[in-house]
């Protein structure tokens, strides 16, 4: 996703194109055989959904074609992990590659033990906080819980994006508010939670017998095979 000429353009695959990505389920197989993609286009050439996908159905609303739509229906199977994991941006990791992810990128650390080390924020404890006795919660419930807001503590977006990328948070789910009446109303709202929540702590912690760098070497050789004109460089600004 580009702005060109002043207009918000997409990158994409012709309709026709027999190697477009045609349904959410075709996604998820790509993103479990490449094992994480960012959703938009970005440094390394076709490393995107974006760039696989048609540019025609994005916001739509058609959830049979749009893969704006797919990101929720991805996220709500928990078979891959959706959330802003590339340079602060949105994407997707599978499962057999979440671990690797998770050590490199806490070095070692569950978020307690983070704490206790003095290496994060009370702002990154107050919202973790949450999770110790609710599995998952609305984004605007987590802020206020949290003491977010008016008054309270700043910047909740970078807080939530930060543990995002630490990957001790994910987008669990998309949903609309209920009024009283327990009707929906407006846009879908995010649903953040742990992945240990989603997968266990056994599965996202199996890396940890690893040095953090071994970690992160073994996505960038993942990276490698499959996109192998990227440069190490593009590689770890994409990572973030």
């Amino acid at each position: 996703m580009a702005v060109e000429n002043g207009e918000w353009v997409m990158h994409g695959l012709d309709w026709d194109n027999p190697y477009r990505i045609r349904s959410y389920q075709e996604l998820i197989n790509w993103i479990d055989e490449v094992g994480f993609l960012p959703l938009f286009r970005n440094e390394i050439e076709g490393f995107s959904a974006e760039e696989h996908t048609s540019p025609r159905f994005w916001w739509t609303g058609d959830r049979e074609q749009d893969p704006w739509e797919w990101r929720e229906i991805i996220a709500r199977t928990g078979t891959v992990a959706y959330g802003k994991f590339f340079n602060k941006k949105a994407g997707f990791i599978s499962k057999k590659w979440f671990p690797y992810f998770a050590n490199y990128r806490r070095q070692g650390y569950d978020f307690d033990s983070r704490w206790e080390d003095e290496l994060a924020s009370i702002r990154c404890k107050k919202i973790m906080d949450q999770f110790e006795q609710q599995k998952e919660l609305y984004s605007f419930e987590l802020k206020k819980a949290a003491g977010f807001g008016k008054n309270g503590e700043k910047n909740f977006e970078g807080i939530v994006t930060e543990l995002q990328m630490q990957t001790y948070l994910i987008q669990r789910d998309f949903r609309r508010k209920m009024n009283k009446k327990g009707e929906e109303y407006g846009w879908p709202v995010s649903v953040y939670a742990t992945p240990e929540s989603l997968w266990g702590y056994d599965v996202v912690s199996v890396a940890y017998k690893e040095e953090p760098e071994e970690s992160k070497e073994r996505i960038l050789g993942q990276f490698q095979q499959h996109f192998t004109k990227a440069a190490r460089k593009d590689m770890l600004k994409v990572l973030g």
